[in-house]
């Protein structure tokens, strides 16, 4: 595991060296933001999910958030992607712990929630799919975000949690083309929340029956008010 460790960090690294090589950020910071925003992570959402090329984002975070990924981090990743062999090789080892998940609520889910543990940082995108160049799903439908991402908030007691908009990556790759362009500027905004406050605020809007719903919603309006799509 220690081995695992290294390689995740240094293929981290690797991958951030040469984003920052070929491309540009524009990164922006919203609401309130502690003075360390890196740290007491337990939770980090990508939304507007456009492109397997996300990775190309660890140009502008700090090494230290990245040796944490590394050491703590858990990612779900659709078990399809995984399966790809040169992808699904990629994807295995940009974090300590990548979990094959089905899009379905089934064993696969139940056991990447028995993962969520005190010491996880848990990665994901919420939408649990990927946009295409017409703004939609893959099956024509609208991007939305997916309930799993209250399950997973409802496992967490404390710390916090980073909300990623992206400005989406279309103009570097679109899903099924293969070659990335290059020297492109990557927007993105972050956000920095209280868990427990967060949790709290949707269950007095909503009550627990309606706390999914609530999640739903809350990340839906955040993306569509600070992703610049």
């Amino acid at each position: 595991m220690f081995l695992k460790g290294k390689l995740t960090y240094t293929t981290l690294i690797g991958i951030k060296a040469l984003s920052a090589i070929f491309y540009r950020f524009n990164v922006s910071w919203v609401g309130e933001t502690p003075p360390d925003p890196w740290s007491d992570l337990r939770l980090v959402l990508l939304l507007n999910h456009t492109s397997l090329y996300e990775p190309l984002f660890t140009g502008c975070l700090p090494n230290r958030f990245l040796k944490n990924i590394a050491q703590s981090g858990l990612i779900p990743v659709a078990d399809k992607t995984l399966s790809r062999h040169l992808i699904g090789y990629f994807y295995r080892i940009v974090a300590k712990n990548v979990v094959p998940i089905t899009r379905l609520k089934d064993d696969t889910w139940e056991m990447f929630l028995r993962m969520v543990t005190p010491k996880a940082i848990v990665i994901m995108a919420p939408e649990g799919r990927m946009k295409r160049a017409t703004g939609l799903d893959v099956e024509g439908k609208p991007m939305t975000v997916r309930g799993g991402v209250a399950d997973i908030i409802q496992k967490i007691s404390s710390g916090r949690m980073l909300i990623a908009y992206s400005g989406g990556l279309h103009h570097v790759q679109i899903p099924c083309q293969l070659i990335p362009k290059l020297f492109k500027t990557l927007h993105m905004k972050l956000e920095n929340l209280d868990i427990a406050e967060y949790k709290n605020n949707i269950l007095r809007i909503c009550g627990r029956e309606k706390f999914k719903y609530g999640v739903i919603t809350d990340l839906e309006k955040r993306r569509a008010c600070y992703c610049e799509c």
